[in-house]
């Protein structure tokens, strides 16, 4: 029997860009320690008063159905933060709660695409960007970006990549860049959105991991609030990345169009975990300090690192859990050089190519290992590189 078009060619007919990830994880398989550097995981578990909250709720009966929208008292909590955040009169109206940011994600552009819809996104992305867009029935456009700009995406390529697009998908603080977006390149944005009538999906799943500048919500400036949809999660804000728990922030029509669709496929998010998330969300900005502390000492390991030399230069590291490392001065393509690391020293990054084509010859590498673990990776990786530009061969 033959399968539908659409799901047999969600990655395109290539890779999924997680090559190198899964070989990583089939050394350790196979009994191989190896340093990991590709996913965005925290190296710490969620935290136990957290945990502690879910179990209480769980053990008091919060097992049965929750309504599909989201518990009124979450939602509330959500739009509050987000009000609070971004200073846009938020309600629980606004709200819908999903199963993670992925699903929001998917939802979001399920709101706004019909069958055929050209979906924008910006290249770099996060790796199942183009997927999620052809799971729709969209078909993804992507808008590429430069080194030389930080990544930042430009007026003119957004413009000119708009003509007959129904949507855009940004994502700052961004992951794999850890770029977070500036005033000029969110105007940008909401210009090109305003200009060509297009729905903006905001992904502001590392709005709490901010290490320079400043995160501001595009739904927040003027024009927006109508044409965006904001996902968040408390995957990485509370290291709750299984617990799958997010939420889409928009239009009360919208929301309510989401809600239908939610009510004939996901059927709502368990209780129990709601009621946590509920718990950590009002223990307020100390918690999500408390989570994002490790990536911000890291980013500073990461730039002692990388002082006094020049073969490995990082995008400014911004925002966000990863660090977008240029390895050009190589001679190395990111997915060349990530695979050679991690047979030579067993230590796992990830190619830039995972990313789209305007990370060609870069890595992310993830700071999700302990602070001395993460050092000595780092080390590794500038000395290594430092030898393939001594002797031009990887092998």
């Amino acid at each position: 029997m033959k399968l539908s078009h659409r799901i047999s060619h969600i990655t395109g007919g290539g890779s999924d860009g997680w090559d190198v990830f899964y070989r990583a994880k089939q050394m350790v398989a196979d009994g191989i320690p190896v340093l990991e550097l590709t996913q965005g995981e925290h190296d710490i578990r969620t935290d136990p008063v957290i945990l502690d909250a879910m179990h209480a709720a769980a053990k008091s009966g919060r097992t049965g159905y929750s309504p599909v929208q989201g518990d009124l008292a979450l939602r509330k909590a959500v739009a509050t933060r987000i009000a609070a955040a971004t200073g846009v009169p938020t309600t629980p109206a606004n709200i819908q709660i999903t199963p993670g940011g992925q699903a929001g994600l998917f939802a979001a552009h399920h709101a706004v695409l019909d069958e055929g819809d050209t979906a924008l996104f910006v290249d770099p992305y996060y790796a199942t960007y183009p997927g999620t867009l052809r799971s729709v029935g969209a078909v993804p456009r992507a808008i590429k970006t430069r080194a030389a700009d930080n990544f930042q995406p430009q007026l003119v390529d957004l413009s000119a990549a708009a003509p007959g697009a129904k949507s855009l998908l940004i994502n700052t603080p961004n992951n794999p860049t850890g770029v977070v977006y500036d005033a000029a390149t969110l105007d940008g944005i909401a210009k090109t959105c305003i200009d060509h009538d297009l729905w903006l999906i905001s992904d502001e799943v590392y709005d709490t991991q901010v290490w320079q500048g400043q995160h501001v919500s595009p739904r927040s400036l003027p024009g927006m609030l109508d044409r965006t949809l904001v996902v968040g999660s408390m995957s990485k804000s509370h290291a709750m990345t299984g617990s799958r728990i997010g939420w889409i922030c928009g239009p009360e029509d919208a929301i309510n169009s989401i809600f239908n669709l939610a009510n004939n496929t996901t059927y709502g998010v368990a209780s129990f975990v709601q009621d946590a998330a509920l718990f950590a969300l009002n223990q307020g900005p100390a918690l999500e300090e408390k989570v994002a502390a490790p990536f911000r000492r890291r980013r500073a390991l990461t730039l002692a690192a990388l002082e006094g030399q020049n073969v490995v230069r990082p995008i400014p590291a911004q925002g966000a859990m990863y660090v977008m490392l240029d390895i050009r001065a190589t001679g190395l393509t990111g997915e060349a050089f990530a695979n050679a690391l991690l047979d030579r020293h067993h230590i796992a990054v990830m190619p830039g190519e995972s990313f789209g084509t305007a990370a060609a010859g870069h890595i992310r590498v993830a700071m999700t290992l302990e602070d001395e673990a993460y050092a000595i990776a780092l080390k590794t990786l500038v000395t290594f590189a430092q030898s393939l530009l001594a002797d031009g061969d990887p092998e």
